[in-house]
């Protein structure tokens, strides 16, 4: 008799939890599809997105905003746990030949060009070291060493303060291929570089020679590499991935 009875409760239990697996999964499924089918947002500054996700994705902004602590630092590690050999993931706005002699940063403020700085300037500026852990989208990550100067001691040596009151930052590459947008708090968060240097030697091409970003609260996506223009603005400037269906804040 108790035999008989432990083998109805295991019975009892199977049957429970195959029904709550099956409810789970027809759910999923149903689920997956209803998304699948729904229609795609109108594209404008995101795009590629279907409208219940681009709707989660900007209610995930707000919240991720309004969570965000600019005096919270990313943790970083010694200089020996950085990779030697740091991996390189796309090369778009980086083909064609670069003359760091020629280069020049340019500096906007909506479409008017307010300074132009070359490289040797920003090389004389304080320069700050990080060695983080590189975060990308396709789920892998790298403890990676930069060099460079602060995005906020830009900033404050060219005086231009009133811009740092602006709510974006954009940036693009010399072929305007590669673009990306930066909310301001991230953008002069205290660990956000504008790197020359990669393992203390020059960038390699392939990093973005001879200046790129480096955003530790965000997503690889936003590190935009070979800088040639910075805009400030208080709309959202226009962002490679986001308008191909991906976050357009991308933070951690």
């Amino acid at each position: 008799m108790e035999k008989d009875q432990i083998d109805k409760q295991i019975n009892r239990r199977t049957f429970i939890s195959f029904t709550v697996f099956s409810i789970i999964g027809t759910s999923f499924i149903a689920g997956w599809k209803w998304l699948y089918n729904s229609p795609k947002e109108i594209p404008g500054i995101t795009a590629g997105a279907r409208e219940p996700l681009r709707r989660a994705l900007n209610a995930n902004e707000i919240l991720m905003k309004n969570l965000f602590d600019p005096k919270q630092l990313v943790e970083t590690y010694p200089v020996s746990m950085a990779a030697k050999k740091v991996r390189q993931n796309g090369n778009v706005g980086l083909k064609g030949p670069i003359i760091a002699e020629d280069w020049k940063l340019g500096l906007f403020q909506e479409r008017d060009k307010i300074l132009e700085i070359s490289l040797s300037d920003i090389k004389k500026l304080p320069k700050t070291e990080i060695v983080f852990d590189f975060k990308c989208v396709e789920g892998w990550d790298q403890i990676s060493h930069w060099g460079g100067v602060k995005f906020q001691d830009l900033i404050d040596h060219y005086k231009l303060d009133h811009l740092s009151g602006l709510k974006y930052v954009g940036m693009a590459t010399p072929d305007n291929k590669y673009y990306i947008g930066l909310d301001m708090p991230s953008a002069i968060h205290p660990q956000t570089l504008l790197c020359y240097e990669m393992n203390g030697k020059d960038l390699p091409i392939s990093h973005g020679y001879p200046l790129r970003l480096i955003v530790p609260v965000k997503y690889g996506i936003k590190s935009l590499k070979r800088i040639s223009s910075i805009t400030f603005s208080d709309s959202r400037p226009r962002d490679y991935w986001a308008e191909r269906g991906y976050d357009y804040y991308s933070g951690l």
